[in-house]
């Protein structure tokens, strides 16, 4: 048996939950390691279409035992409605379970998050207004609050309280908002931790004794390499570690436990927000990904920005996460353009043509893609399941994306649903 890391390669929403749902129907235990509500997987399933933000994708498996670790931070209200969403559908949850140390998204969080974003005017960073960064700021302040709190009422009435006069004080009188009615807020929560209580675990001994076990792990990530803290294009970038050795912190296990790293790409390129983007196409081609591929947010229905692929991109997260191989997704909605094009370097205003992604924004600034040509498809390739089905061009395009992201592409993806899934 193994353990498996599924990452996001380029800057989110490159259809990880189609790789980790498949990934997951085989696994014993899936575990979710970082990021919050402000993460989408979207999965098709037999027809129905489920998206999920902070459950495990392995929850649509039976008998799968699905983990939130240390490294989440969590808005149980968002948590129990997306509960009571799936359970309307016949989801269980009786092998779910929360770390006692994930931190909780409280209601000043989403506050600050917008008035933070409303001050920076211009200059804001495109953040999903969940409260996110300013949960993830407490936790690193070594004042927030945690699940263990959460479901002991009279230890989080404390903290809550504490932390809470200190956020309004914040609220008010730095940015002139309308403070959080604490006593509300307080009680409020203290219901959703009652609901909450039965759920709570140590992800870190869960997961460990399942790898002393031999049992099939399966690591979700939130987010992509490009949203990284430290690896992405910040400060547009989320608030935890979306990479590889993010796993390990937000999970409570060593690197030596991990067989496999996948990595989840489109065939193309998207981001949502703010932020740099060098082959972002503003043109017909890019409404035509945008329309065709469904390109928008599943957590904020905002719409993608479209472009081309960008090995640059993908080979630095290849490097960053050590990954064993590739999966290629949304293929299929390439089909019908004459010319494909895919970004293969960059030439700064200088003239200099670089090959490695820019470690900050002022260098990143003003590059231009270089690009390499290919010609396009017409087929309908849906309902290909091995890669010798596919048109030549295909085949041609992905084996040079092999090339220049220096990694094989182990699946590719030809269709929305589960089993649109060609295996190498």
């Amino acid at each position: 048996m193994a353990a498996n890391i599924v990452i996001g390669t380029q800057w989110g929403d490159e259809g990880k939950g189609k790789a980790i749902d498949l990934l997951a129907s085989r696994a014993d235990i899936v575990v979710r390691s970082q990021g919050g509500n402000n993460a989408g997987h979207t999965v098709v399933a037999d027809g129905e279409t489920y998206k999920l933000h902070l459950i495990p994708s392995g929850i649509l498996h039976k008998g799968t035992l699905c983990l939130i670790g240390a490294g989440v931070v969590i808005d149980p209200k968002d948590l129990l409605s997306e509960m009571d969403s799936l359970s309307e559908r016949g989801v269980t949850f009786d092998n779910l379970k929360i770390d006692p140390r994930a931190h909780v998204t409280m209601p000043w969080h989403i506050t600050l998050d917008g008035l933070s974003e409303e001050f920076r005017g211009s200059k804001d960073i495109g953040t999903t207004h969940r409260g996110i960064g300013p949960a993830y700021m407490d936790k690193y302040e070594r004042s927030g609050i945690r699940f263990y709190d959460l479901v002991h009422p009279e230890v989080f009435r404390e903290k809550a309280r504490s932390a809470g006069e200190l956020k309004n004080a914040i609220i008010t009188k730095v940015f002139g908002g309308k403070p959080v009615d604490l006593d509300a807020v307080i009680e409020e929560y203290v219901g959703y931790g009652k609901r909450l209580a039965a759920y709570i675990g140590d992800v870190s001994v869960l997961t460990y004794e399942a790898v002393k076990a031999g049992k099939e792990i399966l690591f979700e990530g939130a987010q992509a390499t490009l949203l990284d803290i430290d690896y992405g294009t910040y400060p547009y970038v989320t608030s935890s570690h979306p990479v590889s050795a993010g796993v390990c912190i937000g999970s409570g296990v060593g690197p030596k436990v991990i067989d496999n790293i996948y990595g989840v790409a489109k065939a193309y390129t998207t981001r949502v927000g703010k932020g740099p983007f060098p082959t972002e196409l503003n043109d017909d081609i890019g409404k035509f990904i945008q329309d065709k591929g469904g390109e928008f947010g599943a957590t904020t229905g905002r719409p993608r920005r479209t472009g081309w692929f960008d090995a640059v991109i993908v080979r630095h997260a290849v490097r960053v996460n050590g990954l064993s191989s590739l999966m290629i997704n949304k293929l299929d909605i390439l089909k019908g353009l004459d010319t494909l094009k895919v970004c293969v370097a960059y030439k700064k205003p200088d003239g200099t043509v670089i090959k490695d992604f820019p470690p900050v924004l002022e260098e990143l600034e003003g590059c231009k893609p270089v690009y390499e040509e290919f010609p396009g498809f017409t087929e309908n390739i849906s309902s290909c399941r091995r890669f010798e089905e596919l048109p030549e061009v295909c085949q041609k395009y992905i084996t040079r994306l092999e090339e220049l992201c220096e990694c094989p592409v182990g699946m590719l993806g030809v269709g929305q649903d589960r089993e649109q899934i060609i295996e190498r």
